[in-house]
């Protein structure tokens, strides 16, 4: 099965479990919903580096274990949701348990391995479901503000959050994970898509030095203070394109990880209605950019 086509899925076996939980308000619960399905959850303080959480098997019972070394509740839920990827995706419990044990998982889409992306993707339409997340987001304007109140709302990571708000809007949004020089991860709303001309920003290439987030990353305490910074940009000076537009440019530092996330929007490439020109598929796409979900 085309690996595009299952993560899609997977995002909406997430959005299937809250519906059929009765859930109709954010934020959604993981802990509860564990609870409903008796499978037991627990916070583990020492775990292996680099591993956000463990489901555990024994028979028909399952219990969930997650990290609490990276101090953000976002993260954590999100960590939890995944393991319930694991045991409500059609085929995981069979893949990852051939039989009775332990399985150490990486949330956060840091793995490439199908069953983690699913698991990760699962967690994303379960916390943060289509419906819901598009009634709360159209209240607001496009924008870093926008994506704060709806991570507090959802009870999710801003990183989390900000691809899917650029998943899901209508708006022209460009969020961008960066560390230092160089960008870690790039995600464009179908509408940004249609800029003429445009310039895919590659994963590890160099943060364009005419941004103000080339100026905020020379600062690391900029990063590590969570501080916040914006200003007027061209859509060019990101982008590239063949078309001048203007747009705005928001940072905020992402603290102790070290990166910074950029939000920019342009809201003159909505009201241009140009044409989409780009001939790459999703799962190109899908393959360019592996986001990596922090703070």
């Amino acid at each position: 099965m085309n690996p595009a086509f299952r993560i899609k899925m997977a995002k909406r076996r997430g959005e299937q479990i809250a519906k059929e939980q009765g859930v109709n308000t954010l934020p959604v619960d993981p802990f509860e919903i564990a609870e409903d399905h008796n499978i037991m959850v627990q916070a583990k303080p020492n775990t292996e580096t680099g591993v956000s959480g463990m489901l555990l098997r024994h028979g028909d019972t399952f219990g969930i274990l997650y990290a609490t070394h990276i101090p953000s509740l976002g993260f954590q839920r999100f960590s939890v949701a995944h393991e319930l990827g694991h045991y409500f995706i059609d085929g995981h419990p069979e893949h990852i348990f051939p039989e009775d044990g332990v399985h150490e998982s990486r949330a956060g889409f840091v793995s490439s391995d199908i069953y983690e992306l699913e698991a990760d993707n699962f967690a994303a339409g379960l916390l943060m479901p289509g419906q819901l997340f598009k009634r709360e987001m159209n209240k607001h304007s496009a924008g870093l503000d926008a994506i704060l109140l709806l991570a507090d709302k959802c009870v999710t990571s801003l990183t989390a959050t900000a691809i899917r708000f650029a998943e899901l809007s209508e708006d022209a949004i460009a969020v961008i994970v960066s560390t230092g020089p160089n960008v870690d991860y790039c995600m464009l709303s179908e509408t940004m898509k249609l800029l003429p001309g445009l310039s895919f920003i590659r994963k590890g290439s160099a943060v364009p030095t005419s941004t103000l987030t080339a100026v905020f990353n020379r600062d690391p305490e900029a990063a590590l203070s969570a501080r916040r910074d914006e200003q007027s940009i061209d859509i060019q000076d990101w982008l590239g394109g063949s078309k001048s537009k203007p747009a705005h440019e928001e940072v905020i530092g992402l603290g102790g990880y070290g990166k910074t996330l950029t939000i920019v929007t342009c809201p003159g490439l909505v009201e241009a209605g140009y044409e989409d020109d780009d001939d790459d598929d999703e799962e190109d796409l899908e393959a360019r950019w592996t986001p990596k979900f922090h703070r």
